[in-house]
């Protein structure tokens, strides 16, 4: 059986096509540490920043079931509860009745949710404004072969 051309191995790196690979991961890796930090000093956990910006980055409405919060943060329907639980203990969201499918439930941000998430969102734009370089796609020295996603 012959190998399909989508099976051949993939072009080797050159030292360039790493040293982008690299500077890549650091940016990612700082941008990242910055939004930890960013996030605890509000009183928040990394955790619960990404669910306050799922649910105002949610596509087309402004709140989201369990089941696609736990997509959008791939994470176990159970750990969402979780996370969704101790949020609403902090007064950043509320749970409502969906009304097309009574064994789902919506989540929304409160006000002092979109609060919080309105100050860090800012933080985060701004920071990522200085990063620009860094965080840039790497370009390689030949190029990905055409249809490889990396």
């Amino acid at each position: 059986m012959a190998k399909d051309e989508d099976d051949a191995a993939p072009a080797p790196l050159t030292k360039q096509d790493f040293e982008a690979l690299a500077q890549f991961r650091f940016g990612i890796r700082r941008y990242l540490r910055f939004s930890e930090e960013t996030v605890r000093e509000a009183g928040l956990t990394p955790q619960q920043y990404q669910l306050l910006l799922a649910l105002k980055g949610f596509p087309g409405r402004e709140w989201a079931t369990i089941r696609e919060l736990a997509d959008r943060l791939q994470l176990r329907h159970h750990s969402v509860v979780e996370l969704i639980n101790r949020a609403q203990g902090q007064d950043l969201v509320e749970r409502g009745t969906h009304p097309d499918d009574g064994r789902a439930v919506r989540v929304f941000l409160t006000p002092q949710g979109q609060d919080v998430l309105a100050r860090l969102g800012a933080l985060h734009r701004e920071q990522l404004g200085q990063m620009h370089a860094v965080l840039t796609l790497p370009t390689w020295s030949d190029g990905p072969p055409e249809g490889h996603v990396s």
